[in-house]
């Protein structure tokens, strides 16, 4: 298929939610803050098909899919085992070995309370403070996505947070996935929500009878869940407004046209809003990849949808300089940005806004959504200008102090009250200078 030749449908892309939207999740908020459990339940009926007697995901529920799960590892070596699906035991440790790699990269930003210690007495510092309760939200729709699960809760249990919760929606069925329950358990998560939803976040930031409220909201979710957390952001912290995902890829005369095409789909299966773009300084390369896209879109599962994103957001682009390449993808502020150029370590320092950034031809984008050990919670929609991947920072909060003798205050005391009244805050001023009046008692 022939990509696009110019970025204007890519740039003019809406992903902000309609007015009937947003009128829709307020009326759902509002009814969970009023009537609590007795709404999740008409909302989970309503929109999964959800009539369970527990929102929470129970013992005897948790321990048969232990034993499930404990049956298909055992099976791992048998001949009835189906090791090459999520049925098998190998599934168990292929999530071990992935947060084991996320933790691996996430432990290098962990921060550390400090204090300073001033020659006149003065200390100051900063106090560094994991969030207390967290939920992850994890899609329900047409992939379970435990690697998301992990992405979060992995940078929460290294922040020290010490209560995390799911919340995810739950069908007909009455039964929350086994894929989930494994890397859930595996983080040593318990708490298991079975609704999804604009609900569910309603009830995670605001609380029910029996779902307490949390301090923060993370992972993404469709358009409703989206509009909930922006909407619920202030009472909650949330970690941004996911938007579609999308792909930038940088390539030279070395690129292999195959591993370009395969990069591109592989972002466009997302869903029909998904962007995938290239910008390349080799002309030729942009028929090569579009006859690969062809060609691959042959045996792929989930071709309607790539045609249709690559159709209406998909792009190939030529320049006819890296320079001009990379100002094209500072400007898009892709959420992934895969460089793929003779020498592409050298390239990094002209990347000045994107979320994840993949390089050389054996770094693909798939490769940081499940193992590279980086996280897949990315700025979409352009936020890479001012937002960042998820990770430990997110999870943490951070409490400045001071202490000042009073030799210190006297020596600032006339600067402060002046810059207060230059700001007509007398009242500001007065509370130093009150403490130098000479019929105030002080504490030595």
């Amino acid at each position: 298929m022939r990509l696009n030749r110019d970025l204007s449908a890519i740039k003019n892309r809406k992903t902000e939610a309609d007015d009937s939207v947003v009128a829709s999740v307020a009326a759902i908020i509002a009814d969970v803050r009023k009537n609590g459990d007795e709404a999740l339940r008409r909302y989970a009926k309503k929109f999964d098909g959800f009539t369970g007697a527990s929102l929470v995901l129970t013992d005897a529920e948790r321990e048969a899919a232990q034993k499930r799960i404990a049956t298909a590892n055992l099976m791992e070596n048998s001949e009835q085992a189906n090791i090459t699906t999520h049925e098998g035991g190998d599934y168990f440790r292929i999530l071990q070995r992935t947060a084991e790699r996320i933790r691996d990269f996430h432990k290098n930003q962990l921060e550390k309370s400090w204090s300073m210690f001033k020659d006149d007495g003065v200390i100051m510092g900063q106090i560094v403070r994991p969030l207390e309760r967290v939920a992850i939200y994890v899609p329900g729709g047409t992939a379970v996505l435990t690697s998301t699960l992990l992405m979060c809760a992995v940078p929460a249990q290294l922040a020290g947070v010490k209560e995390i919760v799911i919340f995810t929606p739950v069908k007909e069925s009455d039964a929350v996935s086994d894929e989930i329950i494994q890397a859930a358990l595996g983080c040593g998560i318990t708490e298991i929500y079975k609704i999804g939803g604009a609900h569910a976040i309603a009830a995670a930031a605001y609380g029910t009878e029996s779902i307490p409220k949390v301090d923060k909201i993370v992972g993404p979710g469709n358009i409703y869940v989206t509009t909930a957390k922006r909407l619920a952001y202030g009472t909650v912290g949330i970690d941004s407004i996911a938007g579609p995902s999308d792909v930038l890829v940088i390539a030279d005369e070395t690129a292999n046209a195959k591993y370009v095409a395969a990069d591109l789909l592989s972002q466009a299966e997302h869903d029909v809003l998904a962007s995938a773009i290239l910008v390349t300084t080799h002309a030729d390369l942009i028929p090569a990849v579009e006859a690969e896209i062809d060609r691959q879109l042959a045996y792929l599962k989930r071709p309607e949808i790539i045609k249709k994103s690559l159709a209406d957001f998909g792009a190939a682009v030529h320049v006819k300089t890296i320079e001009e390449a990379f100002e094209i993808s500072n400007d898009l502020a892709p959420e992934h940005l895969e460089i793929l150029t003779a020498d592409p370590l050298s390239h990094l320092p002209k990347v000045k806004n994107a979320g994840s950034i993949f390089l050389g031809e054996n770094t693909p984008e798939p490769l940081g959504d499940y193992m590279s050990g980086t996280n897949h919670v990315l700025p979409t929609g352009g936020t890479a200008r001012f937002y960042s991947p998820l990770g430990v920072y997110d999870f943490t909060k951070y409490s400045s102090y001071s202490y000042y003798p009073r030799a210190a205050l006297a020596d600032l005391a006339a600067d402060v009250a002046k810059f207060a009244r230059s700001e007509g805050l007398d009242a500001h001023a007065n509370s130093v200078e009150v403490r130098f009046e000479k019929n105030t008692k002080t504490t030595p």
